[in-house]
């Protein structure tokens, strides 16, 4: 479709000379309808276009019969009728129907319920008539548009637009303060849909981190090459106690890699040494170099670095390495997966699939961010961080699971501020506790939060400590609301942005 700037609701044109409800309308065809509908049938229609010729007006017709078939015909009347109008019309001859005016809830509207639709909503429509009109010299189209989704699905809406949109056209706008439309372009809709197959193609090959991490446990029995990555690699891994300080945490965030292509882009280099995603990039780099790599090695490298980054990114993170120089993938928590070796593989080949899957792993998670980053059919905007730290537990390395959502209200008037509400989910599986996950929110300072633990035990120790939880988060200056623990595991399946939190912020 083509790609407009906005439109604005208008009154409907030339409305004096509009045919009223109650007068019939005769209506003659420019060709016989060879059968279409015979004498006294009758069918729905709509006006499509409507031209002034020197003593009538010609309307271009879209009939809808009783079985569901389409046809389009070619009328002239003496009464002006505004497009998009419905008709109820019977056949009087071949080439003459009688038509009505239906119900007024059936006609297209001339503004936007600002109640019905607040501002913000986005809005799917299809174009039904289109009629160009001349205002100042200059030519505008009269569209009207039938809505398919929002709450008035199926109402028709009169806007005004500078191009033209041909009927049948599909368009998608969001709702402004001054009752305008503001149209989505469609290379966005286009960018959701590239996004979505990137995230199926990323979550197919993804592996769990802690698959590569432990064929890394023990550098020392690396080729010498290769142990200096895979210790930087380790190295950047942090204890489990040191991400109870808001610094260490803050920093384990900006290191996770979710922001590499971000920093590449805008040539912030100085913190890519610290970067868990360049890091692992830079492993993968060292592996088709080593004796004992298989003759695919180097191959498989170069697709892995294709899948894992733009274009701009692959080329500043080479330099580095220079002497010199749409619902699996948005599940949360990602669920583990291990890749084992298959029979005759190299040991480095294995190696090089687990760094690939462990990358695109952190790829799931940056795509699963975009592709929860929108805004809802109530204007609500969403904006949505999923990341995974890995951390050391005793010996072993577990991954934390963190997704963070803030949703900004599209309500604002004078007694009413829009509100911005924080989410926070964590997933992670610590010995002895077993398997968590942690749902949290915050609005106005006001927090609730919910645990679910896998073992009957974990969740009655966690209940016995809420009362030391809530105290702390007291001490933080929070409003505390409902504190639980449950044992089993969060329900699953959509959430709308504000109606279906999981727990209300006013317990």
């Amino acid at each position: 479709m083509t790609e407009i700037k906005g439109t604005q609701a208008i009154p409907p044109a030339n409305p004096a000379r509009s045919a009223t409800a109650s007068a019939e309308l005769a209506l003659k065809l420019l060709q016989p309808m060879q059968g279409l509908l015979a004498a006294g049938e009758s069918a729905e229609a709509e006006v499509v276009r409507i031209k002034e010729a020197l003593q009538a007006f010609q309307l271009t017709l879209r009939l809808t019969m009783g079985s569901g078939r389409q046809a389009t015909v070619e009328a002239t009347s003496s009464k002006a009728v505004a497009p998009g109008a419905a008709l109820y019309v019977t056949a009087a001859s071949d080439t003459r129907l009688m038509g009505v005016l239906q119900p007024g809830n059936r006609q297209p509207v001339n503004s936007i319920d600002l109640g019905q639709l607040p501002v913000g909503t986005v809005i799917q429509g299809k174009v039904i008539a289109s009629q160009p009109t001349q205002q100042a010299g200059q030519t505008t189209f009269t569209l009207v548009v039938s809505l398919l989704s929002s709450p008035l699905a199926g109402q028709k809406l009169n806007i005004e637009s500078s191009q033209p949109l041909a009927p049948g056209s599909l368009l998608t706008a969001r709702v402004q303060g001054d009752q305008s439309l503001a149209f989505m372009p469609l290379s966005g809709r286009l960018d959701q849909l590239m996004l979505s197959q990137h995230l199926g193609a990323q979550s197919s090959r993804q592996g769990s981190l802690e698959g590569l991490f432990s064929a890394l446990a023990n550098p020392a029995t690396l080729p010498d090459s290769l142990r200096s990555a895979a210790e930087r690699l380790l190295g950047l891994i942090p204890q489990v106690q040191e991400l109870g300080d808001a610094k260490t945490l803050a920093q384990a965030l900006a290191k996770s890699g979710i922001f590499l292509e971000a920093r590449l882009l805008n040539g912030q280099t100085d913190s890519l040494p610290t970067d868990m995603k360049a890091a692992l990039l830079r492993l993968i780099a060292q592996l088709p170099g080593l004796p004992g790599s298989g003759p695919l090695a180097a191959a498989q490298t170069a697709a892995t670095l294709g899948q894992a980054l733009p274009a701009f990114a692959r080329n500043a993170l080479g330099a580095l390495g220079q002497p010199n120089v749409r619902q699996l993938a948005q599940s949360f928590p990602l669920p583990s997966r291990l890749l084992f070796n298959a029979d005759g593989e190299a040991d480095l080949e294995l190696m090089l699939k687990l760094a690939a899957a462990a990358v695109s792993r952190l790829q799931t998670h940056q795509l699963s961010s975009l592709a929860q980053t929108q805004t809802g059919p109530d204007g609500t905007q969403v904006t949505t961080w999923q990341i995974e730290v890995p951390m050391r537990d005793a010996r072993d390395i577990v991954p934390l699971q963190i997704k963070l959502q803030r949703e900004d209200d599209s309500r604002q008037n004078a007694k009413e501020k829009g509100e911005t509400l924080w989410k926070v989910e964590l997933a992670f599986d610590v010995a002895p506790l077993g398997p968590l996950q942690v749902q949290a929110q915050l609005i106005n300072g006001s927090l609730a939060s919910q645990i679910w633990a896998e073992r009957s035990g974990t969740a009655r120790l966690i209940s016995t400590e809420l009362d030391y939880l809530r105290q702390r988060l007291l001490n933080a200056g929070l409003t505390v609301g409902e504190l639980a623990c449950r044992q089993g595991n969060p329900p699953q399946g959509p959430r709308t942005a504000l109606d279906q939190r999981f727990v209300d912020e006013t317990a």
